[in-house]
């Protein structure tokens, strides 16, 4: 090796290398050569189409990505580069087929060609990160093909049809019986080249948002995108920290169907792998339990084991009421969560009746459709039924005090007796009256009731009725005067009653 090849063999390598970073440009240790990869820049959108994965799956895939897996070219540089030999490589990829690869491999040695006697390697590499998709014809959508030759995987070459836009192109589609041995086309199966691009896109946006300076809409501080988390649907960007706060305190609250974008009227949620990145192992674990709770309350067919210590979810199978547990084994109603009582009518206590009842009027109409799917309608239309004849019970009657019958009043005097007992019980205190002399509870001066025996029915209907006459005189006297004599015969039974009460 002369000195002249030796120092601009070094001058060269150098020079890549403060070019490039290391992800792209790699010296070998061993030897004059190394390894560049180069990530080819995409247009907006670029869509790459999945055709026939398999014979199972005929179906087309479409995915929009920004970034391809990088070309990798593999050099070792000869004694005499660059005075008289050309770099020895290898031009490898994962989504360019062997033809499409060939292809770049001729233009290579034509760089070469052209610069004989110089060093080429930068050339090399700004032609395949600049002009690869140009030279090959690739625009979007760019379809995927895989086929089967023998044991490996090759791809249909995705070439110009036309001898005149692309020579070498068309060069390596005349005769694919002649592949570049320096093509490589590293892949196994189509499966395995999707799950690689979609991985290898994820990871370069990735990398590409950490470089970025980013403005918190929440603490209106300039944070690096290594310190910010944006939500996949919509793009917003907020700082780690304000987005910590905000999901810890919803994960405690019990929210976990509320952990959406932050920014007003936005739908986008969170996934279950930022909000690991982000709250701690504890706070995750309820986030999980809940929101899988939260989940499987939502589906008609799920309820819980009714025992306090396993509440296991139960597959409840179509028109039948009877779950079993498959942890502890319990049969049980999935109706009243009682025991498996058969063709025998539930035994709702009055506080689950309440709550049933309650939940089924505030409920819209499918809500409504799922309880008399899960309870029986007949259940909800009792439980409805019992509580407001309860309601009305407690508003218009009151309770024996000897044996808690309910019972209405709707006129006579306040002297009542129980139907269910027969004890006398006074209307107005409710006090129990003596049987043999029930009427002393009126006539006692010292009683609550003195005098009140039918006092307040007779003097509220003269009141009202002299208001009555009032109303009436000028404009029906005569019905006025009736109804005024009717005033003064109520009037006067109110005084008799006084004296028979006092006597």
């Amino acid at each position: 090796m002369s000195s002249e090849d030796r120092e601009a063999q070094e001058d060269e390598l150098l020079a890549l290398a403060s070019i490039y970073d290391e992800d792209e440009f790699k010296r070998a240790e061993s030897a004059q050569g190394g390894e560049t990869r180069i990530c080819l820049e995409l247009p907006q959108n670029f869509r790459v189409v999945v055709s026939g994965i398999s014979a199972e799956s005929p179906q087309s895939f479409e995915y929009t990505v920004h970034f391809l897996p990088p070309l990798v070219l593999n050099f070792e540089l000869p004694p005499d580069y660059p005075s008289s030999s050309p770099p020895a490589f290898t031009l490898s990829s994962k989504w360019l087929s062997p033809a499409q690869l060939s292809a770049l491999c001729e233009h290579l040695d034509n760089l070469w060609e052209e610069n004989r006697g110089c060093v080429v390697l930068f050339a090399w590499m700004q032609f395949l990160k600049e002009e690869t998709l140009n030279y090959l014809n690739i625009s979007s959508p760019y379809e995927l093909k895989m086929r089967q030759q023998g044991s490996t995987w090759g791809r249909t070459p995705s070439v110009p049809q036309d001898a005149k836009d692309c020579v070498g192109a068309v060069g390596c589609a005349a005769a694919e019986e002649g592949i570049d041995k320096r093509a490589v086309q590293d892949v196994e199966s189509l499966s395995s080249l999707i799950r690689e691009i979609l991985d290898f896109d994820q990871a370069q946006r990735r990398k590409c948002f950490n470089s970025k300076m980013y403005m918190c809409n929440i603490c209106f501080c300039e944070k690096l995108g290594s310190e910010c988390m944006y939500f996949t649907e919509c793009s917003h960007v907020y700082c780690k920290a304000c987005l910590k706060d905000y999901f810890e305190i919803q994960i405690r609250d019990g929210q976990v169907h509320c952990l959406n974008c932050p920014e007003p009227n936005c739908s986008s949620v969170a996934t279950p792998g930022q909000v690991k990145e982000l709250v701690g192992e504890h706070l995750f674990a309820r986030y999980d339990r809940l929101l899988l709770q939260s989940t499987l309350d939502l589906m008609a067919d799920v309820v819980y084991c009714p025992r306090p210590a396993c509440q296991t979810p139960v597959m409840q199978e179509p028109g039948c009421t009877m779950g079993i547990c498959s942890c502890c084994n319990y049969a049980f109603c999935t109706a009243c969560k009682m025991t498996y009582h058969g063709v025998s009518p539930c035994k709702l206590s009055e506080e689950k009746l309440m709550d049933l009842r309650n939940e089924y009027l505030e409920a819209d109409e499918a809500t409504k459709r799922l309880m008399e799917q899960r309870y029986g309608k007949r259940v909800i239309q009792k439980a409805v039924e019992e509580i407001e004849s309860k309601q009305w019970l407690e508003k218009n009657s009151k309770s024996c005090p000897c044996c808690s019958t309910p019972i209405e009043k709707l006129d006579g005097c306040n002297k009542m007796m129980c139907t269910g007992c027969m004890q006398y019980f006074c209307w107005l205190c409710m006090a129990s009256l003596s049987r043999a002399d029930p009427y002393k509870h009126f006539n006692d001066p010292s009683s609550p009731c003195f005098d009140r025996y039918v006092f307040m029915c007779v003097t509220f209907s003269a009141v009202l009725l002299g208001c009555w006459v009032w109303e009436l005189s000028d404009t029906y006297p005569k019905i006025a005067a009736f109804s005024s004599e009717l005033h003064s015969l109520l009037l006067a039974i109110n005084v008799a009653d006084r004296i028979f009460s006092c006597s």
